[in-house]
């Protein structure tokens, strides 16, 4: 029996549909679906969004090589390449990464593995190492930046923040949340939208075993890491005055009180 049959036959209803943005990433396209076909549980599709690539031509051949389906969002911004794709999948568990990672080959199967063993678990999300920039560099920086992501982002939220970069949702939660988030506001961050949208009462696990590897690239440039911490501010405070951070961790407390379940249980 092989790893991919034994996965089936232990969780034959957990299927997990992996979605791709892409914008000008063919050739870090290629790694990363090369890696999502050698994982041991091989996902029930792969969706790669093209959000109006330059080289669009050489993605749809990538996309085809790796069999992957290939969908085109024209309204720029990962938001809306990001959304368009969980519309699109069908599968039990919507998993998501960027195009220039490269998840390790057991990243589906403990997906799958943890949704089919917590039936309360909405969205799961992990770490990530950088796979290129300096070697002695690679583990610390990803740890300092990923540390302080979750350390900051979730005082802001009361709550685990998803990684854009290494995260799954149940398709049925992205069904009660999809008309909210903010798909066409470019200069947002998807994840920390989706996020917030999760709210308290979903339940959202951080396993530090479901790893993956991210490009360094978007670190390297002082006006990039810039745009990305306005990009996180501007986010929080469209859900603002409604999702203050002493709105939400009073909100948490009280669920806290009341013994509620659901996210607050980690």
């Amino acid at each position: 029996m092989t790893v991919e049959t034994l996965e089936t036959a232990l969780h034959p209803l957990m299927t997990v549909d992996v979605v791709v943005p892409v914008k000008d990433d063919a050739a870090l396209l290629r790694r990363c679906l090369r890696s999502l076909r050698a994982q041991h549980t091989r996902p029930a599709s792969i969706i790669v969004v093209d959000n109006g690539s330059r080289d669009r031509s050489e993605v749809a051949a990538i996309a085809e090589r790796y069999d992957a389906v290939l969908i085109d969002e024209p309204m720029p911004g990962i938001p809306a390449a990001n959304a368009a794709g969980f519309d699109h999948a069908t599968a039990t568990v919507v998993a998501r990464l960027d195009a220039d990672c490269v998840p390790p080959p057991d990243w589906v199967t403990r997906i799958a593995e943890a949704f089919a063993m917590d039936p309360e678990l909405e969205a799961l999300t992990g770490p990530a190492v950088f796979i290129d920039g300096p070697r002695l560099l690679r583990a610390p920086l990803a740890g300092l930046y990923l540390g302080a992501y979750r350390l900051f982002v979730g005082a802001a939220l009361a709550q685990v923040p998803i990684f854009g970069s290494n995260c799954a949702i149940r398709r049925a939660t992205w069904d009660q949340i999809a008309e909210a988030v903010h798909r066409e506001d470019a200069e947002l961050h998807d994840d920390l939208d989706v996020s917030a949208h999760l709210g308290l009462h979903r339940r959202v696990r951080y396993d530090r075993s479901l790893g993956m590897g991210i490009s360094m690239r978007p670190f390297t440039d002082a006006g990039s890491l810039a745009l990305r911490m306005r990009r996180g501010w501007t986010t929080l405070r469209v859900h603002w005055p409604e999702d203050l951070p002493a709105v939400r961790w009073l909100q948490r407390s009280t669920r806290l009180r009341g013994g509620s379940p659901g996210a607050l249980r980690r």
